[in-house]
């Protein structure tokens, strides 16, 4: 029964990282009325919906029944969700907490089922080909729907900008920071030279279609992805930093000289305005804040008077724990990210050079949706890659090439 149930593990990763351009369709289940078209049915996001739930279930039993191996950041992952257990109990909406945290504890059992099972047969040959290809598909997708202009009403709202399924821009660049630079790291690594031709194509084409999403926040994560690559390869030699630094620089110059090019000017400084909002929240709940998803519950409340009507985020990643779960929550998630840091430079220390380039991709991927957060708040990747994203970094700094 246990060998039947591992035997399925390859399977269940790829479904679950092949679905992830499908996961900003789930905003169609709520009563939001979100800035943007999506183009997943309703059926489709049901059913992706129900078989992230049945995997989850799956995940769990077979941890329970094989070897309980070490997950190094489940500590502070696990405080991260007791804050916003205590947030969502305290908040403005229990039942959108609820959400959240379920959520949420989806994302831990799916970091640690890969920490737990990447080395398995087949594991990491799963995951990175149905990432690989479901990428690939949803650049090409986004591409084709942007030079067709169908769906017209998604080519409208958007502003003539990349979006396939990702509901808004901004969704699918923050998907393009992380999968840009992990399909060069598969490019550069792996032994299959089918998987190898899948990766250099992925790059390619994820360049390009982030280039046609013309995100500001997503043009300046992407350089800063490229320039943490760099520099960590570099050893932080002076001359990889500043090749680093012209990086950033460079995406800089672009975003400044295209500042307006497909947005609609009036939307600019709309940021300043909720950021307001979003401190005037924290003055008044510091401790442990408004509530997971609380944020659009108080901001008509304190909105200035020439602010936008509605704000479903603090468009801050940082901002929007700040608001949302407080300090300790905040605090919680700070520290899930410098356990990370800690734990990949020791690992790095060993790694051999093809697997140390893989989780320095994956890393410098991170970093790039890091730096994004700073002024926008992607829920494509704090709930469909943060986590697993953590756990791959991790886990291919030990582990030999994925063809092997």
């Amino acid at each position: 029964m246990i060998e039947a149930l591992r035997r399925f593990a390859p399977a269940g990763l790829a479904i679950a990282m092949a679905s992830v351009p499908f996961f900003p369709g789930f905003i169609t289940l709520t009563a939001v009325a979100f800035p943007g078209v999506s183009v997943v049915p309703l059926p489709i996001a049901l059913a992706i919906l129900a078989a992230m739930g049945v995997l989850g279930v799956y995940a769990i039993a077979l941890m329970l029944v094989t070897a309980r191996d070490p997950v190094p950041l489940l500590r502070p992952i696990v405080a991260w969700w007791i804050a916003s257990v205590v947030a969502a109990v305290l908040g403005f909406d229990p039942r959108d907490g609820a959400i959240f945290l379920c959520i949420l504890a989806l994302g831990i059992v799916w970091h640690s089922f890969v920490v737990r099972t990447y080395t398995w047969p087949n594991a990491a040959r799963a995951i990175w080909w149905s990432y690989l290809i479901s990428g690939i598909f949803a650049c090409t997708l986004a591409v084709g729907m942007l030079v067709t202009r169908i769906p017209a009403a998604q080519y409208t709202i958007a502003h003539g900008r990349a979006v396939g399924t990702f509901v808004l821009p901004g969704e699918l660049a923050g998907y393009l920071i992380l999968f840009v630079p992990i399909a060069y790291g598969l490019a550069r690594t792996v032994r299959s030279r089918v998987l190898r031709a899948l990766a250099w194509t992925g790059a390619a084409l994820g360049v390009l279609t982030m280039a046609l999403t013309f995100s500001r926040t997503g043009w300046v994560g992407l350089a800063s992805a490229l320039a943490a690559f760099v520099a960590i390869r570099s050893g932080r030699e002076r001359r990889g930093l500043l090749a680093g630094g012209a990086i950033v620089a460079g995406a800089f110059a672009l975003v400044l000289v295209l500042f307006n090019a497909h947005h609609n000017p009036s939307e600019n400084y709309t940021r300043l305005t909720i950021w307001q909002a979003a401190l005037g929240s924290f003055n008044r709940f510091p401790l442990t804040g408004v509530g997971p998803f609380g944020f659009s519950h108080v901001y008509p409340l304190l909105r200035l008077p020439d602010g936008d009507e509605t704000a479903f985020h603090a468009h801050s990643l940082y901002l929007t724990f700040l608001v949302e779960v407080g300090v300790i929550g905040l605090a919680a998630f700070l520290w899930m990210l410098v356990a990370f840091a800690r734990e990949l430079r020791r690992r790095l220390a060993d790694a051999a050079p093809g697997a140390a380039l893989l989780a320095t991709a994956i890393a410098a991927g991170l970093v790039g949706v890091l730096v994004q957060g700073l002024i926008d708040t992607v829920t494509v990747v704090i709930f469909g890659l943060l986590l697993p994203m953590l756990a791959l970094a991790l886990v291919s700094a030990r582990a030999g090439s994925v063809d092997a």
